[in-house]
């Protein structure tokens, strides 16, 4: 038994006895005030984030807009490829468009967007698909394309047909070691003939269309294509005012999922469109065209050449609109016109 130096006052049994309890008490209370006061700041963070996503969700997909927010006038809100397929739906069934909460009319005019709501987004938290970090909404398109070392990229000889696909944090370990760079010249004169053949397709599009502008007739027509109804159930046609070109008379026809009986029934849509000579040639008329997007047109077209040799009341075949983005679509048929030139 040890024996207790002097000065040093020995406690007795009953304060042994508290400083024990007093011990336990603590530590069956669990973390300190300030861990506590932290962990509790955590989950009221995360639950303040979920209801802001229940509140500023779109009505219609119930998911946290990406871009553009639109809102009725009653303030129920719509993300934007939402809120164009409800006004493409209205107008291929010929009915007005309405909220889906409170049914009040909507439309481009009658509907406004929300740009606080759209900041609001963007600064909510969303986890990358890769690497599960999360990051304002707003920068995580930047970190998942560029930044991030889980992202899938390719190999920087893939031009030289390395196939190999892989982690960003992978690329240069294989990047050291891939064989492609070391391949003879003889082995890459396929690839390299591949490549001259895309190129030339690539650029005899764009070939044909400068030879078209330097014709001796060329003539260009601002047009607008207003919609119409047949008789039959749900057929949307888009047809525009005559025009004339070439000492005749024209004009374009369009459609919406020609081939299809009811297109609401669908969310992949395309539009096709005709040209049509409404006079009588004394000679079949051979024509080459183009279509690009008109001063007041809400979608970008792809580059795309057309010729046909028309005779008396005759329609060229139908044709693909050539839109960029096929979600395009909805935005053309949301307005009351599509402009083209």
């Amino acid at each position: 038994m040890a024996e207790a130096p002097e000065g040093d006052p020995v406690p007795s049994s009953s304060e042994n006895s508290e400083s024990i309890i007093e011990s336990n008490v603590n530590d069956d209370e669990g973390p300190s005030p300030k861990k506590r006061k932290t962990v509790i700041e955590n989950d009221q963070i995360e639950k303040l984030e979920h209801r802001l996503g229940g509140i500023l969700c779109c009505a219609v997909c119930l998911d946290l807009p990406q871009a553009a927010v639109y809102q009725c006038s009653n303030g129920h809100l719509m993300c934007a490829p939402c809120f164009n397929h409800l006004l493409a739906d209205a107008r291929l069934r010929d009915e007005t468009a309405t909220c889906p909460n409170c049914r009040v009319e909507i439309s481009k005019l009658l509907s406004s967007r929300n740009l606080a709501v759209e900041k609001t987004v963007s600064e909510l938290p969303l986890e990358c698909k890769h690497c599960t970090r999360v990051f304002p909404r707003h920068s995580l398109q930047n970190h998942e394309e560029k930044i991030c070392e889980e992202r899938v990229t390719g190999c920087r000889y893939a031009c030289l047909g390395c196939g190999w696909r892989g982690a960003a944090r992978a690329a240069a370990a294989h990047e050291a070691a891939c064989a492609h760079p070391r391949r003879s010249a003889a082995d890459l004169l396929e690839l390299l003939a591949q490549r001259e053949r895309r190129a030339r397709d690539d650029a005899l599009v764009h070939a044909q269309l400068l030879d078209l502008l330097s014709c001796e007739k060329i003539t260009f027509n601002d047009l607008q294509l207003k919609p119409y109804r047949t008789e039959e159930l749900h057929k949307l046609y888009y047809e525009t005012s005559r025009f004339s070109a070439f000492s005749h008379q024209w004009v374009v026809k369009a459609f919406v999922n020609k081939n299809q009986r009811d297109p609401t029934q669908s969310s992949q849509r395309e539009i096709t469109y005709q040209l049509i000579l409404k006079s009588k040639p004394a000679a079949p008329l051979a024509v080459s065209w183009a279509c690009v997007r008109g001063p007041f047109g809400e979608a970008r077209l792809a580059p795309a050449l057309a010729a046909h040799a028309f005779r008396e009341d005759e329609a060229a075949p139908a044709r693909a609109l050539p839109l960029l983005d096929p979600a395009d679509t909805n935005r053309l048929l949301a307005g009351r016109a599509i402009h083209f030139r």
